[in-house]
């Protein structure tokens, strides 16, 4: 390959040369072997500044800029850095028009709706959804394009595929339904946390149900207060099954909420801070032994507040929670309106950002 500073760029000046991948090449050079330096050390000595080379820019990409060599990002190589994260609501507004221009749509769409529940999606994440939206209204036979099976697209990426062949006993099925609803309930009734969206018990993925949230925006920080809501999410399956089945009919269901529950509570003490025992400090990946037990023991004092609080408030709320598993057993899926509609006659009151019900991203409990 010929670089910036070679004779025939400089005859074909001005001109933009764009490297994708620069990893590839570009990648520190104490893990590579001798023959495989060359290539990055052609490109260093092209970039060092000695020729003429006005009218010439080089520019690449990377998605682990963390592994280049230091030598090609000093000033005088590629020394302007620019970071391109996941597009925002207006960003996903835009790329989903762009993707939906040529495409039939029915009245019922809201391409801004969509935008606001598809928060962490890159491009491609949003050509897909398109993509499988439109499979499913050609299978349909449909003319135009709906907000249901754009609806469907979003569930199959972000839950995985429903399987419909999957039998489930009556059982299982009743353990699924409160476990959802003990989910749905604490997100119902705990202050900081996410509105809900909706609650199924139809498998998806490896998923026998879930309850799905909704962010009043896309987030750049999040308060304590909201962590804490999530830790409460995150037990209420658990100990709903405790309530209803006793401790000794508890499954093994739990296990996907349990593990992000105690990954969050190390994220809380051992990166934020938001330890009064370990204090306002982050902790290395590597810490001592007796830092190492003390992180551990705030992780358990963490994770024990949020199953008791959980607790008392399912107590609380026993007959919402019998009320809201029946109606899952009875219709599988629930959106937000209707699970409002079973609560709210059993005294649920909810908070604001609840009772404003706004479409706007998603966060899977299983």
């Amino acid at each position: 390959m010929g670089f910036p500073h070679s004779g025939t760029h400089t005859q074909q000046a001005p001109c933009i040369i764009f490297i994708d991948e620069i990893d590839a090449i570009g990648s520190t050079r104490k893990q590579w072997e001798g023959h495989t330096k060359k290539t990055l050390h052609q490109l260093l000595v092209e970039m060092d500044g000695f020729e003429q080379n006005e009218g010439i820019i080089l520019m690449a990409a990377t998605n682990l800029p963390d592994i280049l060599d230091p030598a090609l990002t000093r000033p005088g190589r590629f020394d302007r850095h620019i970071v391109v994260p996941n597009p925002d609501v207006r960003g996903r507004q835009e790329i989903l028009d762009l993707y939906l221009h040529d495409k039939p749509l029915s009245d019922d769409v809201d391409v801004k709706a969509i935008a606001r529940g598809t928060p962490g999606f890159n491009g491609a994440d949003l050509a897909n959804l398109v993509n499988i939206a439109a499979i499913k209204a050609a299978v349909e036979g449909a003319n135009k394009l709906t907000a249901s099976q754009l609806e469907h697209a979003k569930d199959r990426i972000l839950m995985g595929t429903e399987r419909k062949t999957m039998f489930l006993s009556e059982e299982s099925k009743k353990l699924t339904a409160f476990h959802e609803s003990g989910h749905a309930i604490v997100a119902f009734n705990t202050e900081g946390a996410h509105p809900i969206h909706k609650a199924t018990i139809m498998p998806r993925g490896s998923a026998l149900g879930m309850v799905t949230q909704l962010p009043s925006d896309d987030e750049t920080s999040i308060s304590k207060k909201q962590l804490l809501a999530l830790l409460d999410v995150c037990m209420g399956g658990r100990v709903a099954e405790e309530l209803v089945f006793g401790q000794d009919h508890v499954t093994t269901g739990a296990r996907s909420d349990l593990q992000t529950a105690t990954e969050l509570a190390k994220y809380m003490v051992s990166n934020c801070g938001m330890s009064d025992a370990i204090g306002p400090v982050n902790i290395k990946e590597r810490p001592s032994s007796e830092m190492q037990s003390r992180i551990d023991a705030e992780v358990v004092k963490l994770l024990r507040e949020a199953y008791d609080r959980v607790t008392t408030l399912l107590k609380k709320h026993e007959k919402a929670l019998h009320a809201l598993a029946n109606a899952l057993l009875e219709y599988e899926t629930l959106s937000a309106e209707e699970i409002k509609r079973i609560l709210l006659p059993h005294g649920e009151g909810g908070f604001p950002e609840q009772q404003e019900q706004q479409e706007e991203g998603e966060l899977v409990l299983a």
